[in-house]
Formats: C-alpha cells, structure tokens, sequence
C-alpha cells in the first residue's frame, strides 16, 4: 500500500468512527515499526487523550511523530518532529482543528478526517514513502 492509500485509509477510519486521530495515522503506519498493532494502539490511546485533554495539538501529528521517533530508535526525533509540523501546517493551517470543540459542548473534537490524511501524507513526503 503506498502511502496515498494509507492516507485514505486512515481517513476513512476516522470518518466511520473506528479509531481516534492519533490511531487512526499509527495504525497505517505500523508497518514502519517493530512493535505490535495492539501495543501502538494503547500507547496511540493514551497520548489522544492526553493531548486532547491539553489540547495544544493534533492528535494525528502526534501519531506520525510517534511512528518518527520509534523508526528512528529516537534519533533526530525532535528534528523530524518540526519537519512534520512544518508539512502539517503547510496541509491543514493550523496544528490543531480550528473547528475544535470543548468536552462540555458534548461535540465531538476534531470531526473532520482531515488531519489524519494530512499528517500520513506529511510522513511519507520526509521518509520518501510513495
């Protein structure tokens, strides 16, 4: 699968509800690591929530810098880190939803699928995958 069609798959994964932001973009990923699908999901899970919680960026960028740091060993984590944002926002505008609702509206964060295309299609522009 090249990474266009990772991509769409990821999005259609968050679209249909089946999996969070940061998921959805590990989960395409997973084949760039060592570890597991099960344990890239919990540990996917729990840093979706906590940045979500924090609010202060997108869940799908943190998936793909995820995957960057564990492909890499943490080797120039922080440098693919900026690579990745700077393709982000390049993408969607912004490095987090600008349509972003609060927990108390009872919305949903983050509707769009957007930003799950984007953060895939920004990791394969660094790593090369076509």
């Amino acid at each position: 699968m090249n990474i266009t069609e990772k991509a769409e798959l990821a999005a259609k994964m968050k679209r249909k509800g089946m999996c969070n932001c940061c998921q959805a973009v590990v989960k395409v990923l997973a084949d760039e690591t060592q570890l597991d699908e099960d344990t890239l999901m919990k540990l996917a899970s729990g840093f979706a929530v906590g940045m979500g919680t924090m609010e202060n960026s997108c869940g799908a960028l943190v998936g793909a810098s995820m995957i960057a740091g564990l492909k890499t060993n943490g080797s120039g984590t922080v440098r693919f880190t900026r690579e990745l944002s700077n393709l982000f926002k390049q993408k969607c505008g912004a490095i987090i939803c600008k349509e972003l609702k609060g927990a108390e509206t009872g919305k949903v964060l983050c509707p769009c699928d957007e930003c799950v295309r984007n953060a895939v299609l920004a990791y394969g522009e660094i790593f090369g995958n076509n």
